[in-house]
């Protein structure tokens, strides 16, 4: 008979300590260390056959065909489809998407082929209910097959009895095994459930999603768990109080990881959003002080987005920096470079910050339009309604170059603005898109003189 041991497990950070400890020395976290009965001949036992090794040249490789996603964004994010046998986990705050997200999926490729959706924390009715709001004049697919299931036994062999190309599990921390002794959602049980799940994707070929819960830092719970099992890690982003989200990879086997996807939150569920830059300045307020237009780039897109700087003598003795889409330390920095570089008097002003839409700009690119609206906050003075604004500023106040410039220069021609700084360089493009004034500029002292002192 095999014998076991008592062992105790983070259930943040998977620490694992011979005796109970009331916080982990690894995170931090207090409470977190649970007991698990651990088998000591299970680890020999499931050792199986060792495989051979084989030239590399001799390895057949003719590409991945991937099954057709007819969600457009969602298929960018993964790199043109849904690779079968892969397996794909999406994390996210309560209440982002996740779960409507990954039904539209399904209702999308149930049309095409067999899908089982797979749920441990809603009912099959509710699951419907849910479906005819996001397909309220389509007829509902037939082989799309619901099963309300935690028994990862039980999820499996469905799986292997219907022979699905995509199945979604909603979600992973709902799943348990009966070979541990753990509760559903430990890291023992994620882990092995996970694991599971892995191998009948790759011996199978069937595409697998997982919902991840995320801890109160907005990670996936157990994320190194998890994210060294699966092939993809897809974040669903966004602030609960505005309509957009956006839909990030973090680590992807069949693709890049630098692509975001676009939706917009509606009662049908989430809309693609195919022009994102046009939506975002769609309520701007021309010739308003404090106001830049920032070309980011996510991934290979590029997005303008609004940046608003509002400057207020403070009635404090220290002032306040709030900052709201972008780097606290960042808009320090700037705020720096103002007061030493350009000569803005900002030590007695409250300063607050806020990117339009709910984004999240995280891109050095931005930081002259940052610059630019704080400027235009405290000279009461507005920027040119049909300007934009691109470039690193240094610690030197110096502005550096940034990539992809001929990409961005097409998308803020293609929204009709008409004059963009950029930050000067050794070798200048030769070409430019027509009808679009390029103002180069060296220092951020001359980019303010060109954006705040010119008709």
């Amino acid at each position: 008979m095999a014998k076991t041991r008592t062992q105790y497990v983070c259930q943040q950070c998977g620490r694992r300590a011979p005796k109970p400890l009331g916080r982990c020395p690894q995170c931090g976290a207090w409470g977190s260390m649970v007991a698990e009965v651990v088998e000591r001949g299970a680890a020999a036992r499931g050792r199986g056959a060792v495989s051979a090794p084989r030239r590399l040249v001799e390895v057949e490789c003719d590409g991945e065909e991937r099954l057709l996603l007819p969600i457009g964004e969602f298929a960018r994010v993964l790199g043109g489809g849904v690779v079968p046998g892969s397996i794909v986990l999406i994390g996210g705050d309560p209440g982002i998407g996740k779960s409507t997200l990954l039904l539209q999926t399904a209702l999308a490729m149930a049309r095409s082929g067999l899908v089982l959706y797979v749920s441990g924390e809603e009912s099959a009715r509710q699951i419907k209910t849910r479906a005819q709001r996001l397909a309220p004049d389509a007829a509902l697919p037939q082989d799309l097959y619901l099963l309300t299931e935690t028994a990862l036994e039980g999820v499996l062999a469905q799986i292997e009895g219907l022979g699905p190309q995509l199945v979604v599990v909603d979600s992973i921390q709902t799943m348990h095994t009966a070979d541990i002794e753990s509760g559903a959602g430990s890291i023992s049980q994620v882990r092995e459930c996970a694991a599971r799940l892995q191998a009948l994707a790759k011996a199978s070929g069937v595409a697998i999603f997982l919902v991840g819960h995320v801890t109160k830092e907005g990670a996936i719970a157990g994320p190194r768990v998890l994210e060294h099992i699966v092939d993809t890690v897809l974040y669903l982003e966004g602030d609960p109080f505005h309509a957009y989200r956006l839909l990030r990879s973090v680590k992807n086997r069949f693709g890049a990881t630098t692509e975001v996807g676009v939706f917009e939150m509606h009662a049908g569920g989430l809309r693609e959003v195919d022009n994102p830059s046009e939506a975002f300045l769609a309520e701007r307020v021309v010739n308003a002080p404090g106001s830049a237009i920032a070309v980011t780039l996510e991934g290979t897109r590029p997005l303008l987005v609004e940046v608003q700087g509002l400057t207020s003598t403070t009635s404090f003795g220290n002032p306040r920096r709030t900052a709201n889409g972008v780097d606290f330390s960042r808009l320090l920095l700037t705020i720096a470079v103002l007061t030493r570089r350009v000569g803005l008097r900002l030590a007695d002003q409250d300063v607050f910050v806020n990117v339009v839409g709910g984004l999240q700009v995280s891109e050095p690119a931005a930081d002259l339009a940052l610059a630019a609206a704080l400027a235009s906050s405290v000279k009461d003075r507005p920027l040119p309604a049909d300007l934009a604004l691109i470039g690193e500023v240094g610690l030197s106040g110096e502005l550096r170059a940034v990539s992809q410039l001929p990409l961005r220069l097409r998308e803020a021609a293609k929204l009709g603005f008409r004059r963009v700084i950029v930050p000067k360089r050794a070798r200048p493009e030769k070409e430019h898109p027509k009808g679009l004034t390029v103002m180069p500029a060296r220092s951020l002292r001359e980019a303010l003189t060109l954006a705040l002192d010119r008709d």
